[in-house]
């Protein structure tokens, strides 16, 4: 009798333990899971000096975009000012005044202006008036080994960010 009652306990200790364990399944869901959250999560990490890069280009084209929407809305000058050295750049007007740091390591490489050339340190300003600035501008950004150049058309108002060193 205690031989019989060692056999189903015996059982019962194996179905048991079976329900205790995971199986292939549950183990392969669970290391998909931890695949397809680490595939989202990683490149964010990695590409954070790109990123911070091109959301600077990004800021400084909508300036551009406004200032001359503004001059040319309200019929009034506004000064686009640029500090090469200083990593800021801003505008003013009659009526207003702003001033931005460069992000995150984000440094200005040089700016073409067709009548001043290619300005690689100091301050630079651009007179934006009813009609925008007189000629087109182009911003090269740099952080580490990733550059952006932001093109600004001075016929249309239009800015374009571009990855890469472009002419």
């Amino acid at each position: 009798m205690k031989a019989e009652a060692n056999k189903i306990d015996i059982h019962k200790a194996r179905f048991i333990s079976n329900k205790a364990a995971f199986t292939l399944i549950e183990l392969t869901l669970v290391i998909l899971i931890i695949s397809i959250a680490s595939a989202l999560i990683m490149p964010v990490l990695w590409d954070s000096g790109e990123r911070s890069l091109k959301s600077e280009a990004k800021r400084i084209a909508n300036t551009l975009r406004y200032v001359y929407d503004e001059a040319a809305g309200k019929k009034m000058d506004y000064v686009l000012k640029i500090d090469i050295d200083g990593d800021t750049w801003g505008f003013e007007s009659e009526n207003e005044s702003r001033t931005f740091n460069m992000k995150k390591d984000v440094m200005f490489k040089d700016i073409l202006v067709p009548s001043h050339g290619n300005i690689v340190n100091g301050q630079l300003e651009i007179l934006f008036g009813p009609l925008g600035p007189q000629e087109p501008v182009t911003v090269h950004l740099i952080k580490d080994d990733a550059e952006f150049t932001i093109k600004f058309n001075h016929l249309n108002g239009r800015a374009k960010v571009l990855k890469g060193y472009v002419l």
